[in-house]
């Protein structure tokens, strides 16, 4: 029955370490998406083709 309250304690001191890591990779900027801006303006032409993206522009621009 030791064993048990041993395995559970190891289990939940791995657990609060994993939990920790993970909050210092997302405050340090581990998963910030830096590629995806960088591409979208390779494909905003395609998006204005589309006769649907092009009415949205159109109402977007002042007159």
């Amino acid at each position: 029955m030791s064993v048990i309250y041993i395995l559970i304690t190891v289990s939940i001191v791995v657990a609060v370490v994993f939990l920790l890591a993970f909050i210092k990779a997302v405050k340090s900027g581990q998963y910030d998406d830096d590629y995806t801006p960088s591409v979208r303006m390779l494909f905003d032409d395609e998006l204005k083709k589309s006769p649907s993206k092009i009415i949205e522009v159109e109402k977007q621009k002042p007159i």
